[in-house]
């Protein structure tokens, strides 16, 4: 489990173990507490792929069909936030809600990978919410403003490496003020990571840090100001959010 953290005027990237955080890469000498870090963002992203439908227990909580082919969109690398930073509430929306997510980071690089080389490109796994103005989304009839409010991706809290979870069957949990509002597994993906990256990287160059967002499990509901929502996925950890 790798994170990124600040320390003052200093950002860099630490392994996590027991409390304490490890600086990697030429970063600052010695050993910090946890405690006493910012938990930053784990990447950079230069942009966001989100998977609109990926859930087949979604897809029938909406009775929806299971798509031929991914649906995607983009959130802007403004709208990122990090673990306990805030979400707000944007005065033109009426309907704020929670859309809890695992999310790919991307370690290379890459144009059309093929699903068997996927592997090669992803530096790890993180929690993910993507925030959405539902009633902005139903009004428009497409989901670039609903999707792209400052602090609407918010992801985090670290970054587990591929060794370190099984993606294929990882249990992903969203609550509100401790309240479980959302449960599913991975395994209830209609399109896997590997197919994910083939599909998008042939639409597209994905750079270091980018994300996917591989969609959402039933559950999705509404979020009010003072609201506490916390993405939990077995293996990487709890993403925590107040919405203000």
């Amino acid at each position: 489990m790798i994170g990124r953290f600040r320390s003052g005027d200093e950002i860099f990237y630490g392994e996590i173990e027991d409390g304490h955080v490890y600086p990697k890469g030429g970063a600052s000498a010695g050993i910090f507490e946890l405690s006493e870090l910012r938990v930053l963002p784990p990447s950079s992203p230069s942009k966001i792929v989100c998977v609109g439908l990926n859930y087949r227990d979604h897809a029938e909580e909406m009775h929806m069909e299971v798509p031929d082919t991914p649906v995607i969109f983009l959130k802007p690398p403004s709208a990122v936030i990090g673990h306990e930073d805030k979400i707000i509430y944007p005065a033109s929306s009426s309907r704020v809600e929670y859309e809890a997510e695992l999310a790919v980071v991307i370690g290379k690089r890459c144009k059309n990978i093929s699903a068997l080389k996927a592997e090669d490109v992803i530096a790890g796994y993180t929690c993910f919410n993507d925030v959405t103005a539902r009633d902005l989304q139903q009004k428009d009839g497409q989901w670039t403003r609903a999707k792209s409010f400052d602090t609407f991706a918010a992801f985090g809290p670290y970054l587990a490496f591929p060794d370190e979870l099984d993606v294929n069957d990882a249990k992903i949990t969203c609550r509100v003020n401790g309240e479980t509002r959302q449960a599913s597994s991975t395994s209830n993906f209609i399109f896997d990571i590997p197919y994910l990256i083939e599909f998008i990287t042939e639409i597209m160059t994905l750079e270091v840090g980018d994300v996917i967002a591989t969609g959402t499990p039933p559950g999705v509901g509404e979020l009010q100001r003072e609201d506490i929502v916390e993405v939990e996925i077995q293996g990487i950890g709890i993403l925590r959010n107040e919405v203000v």
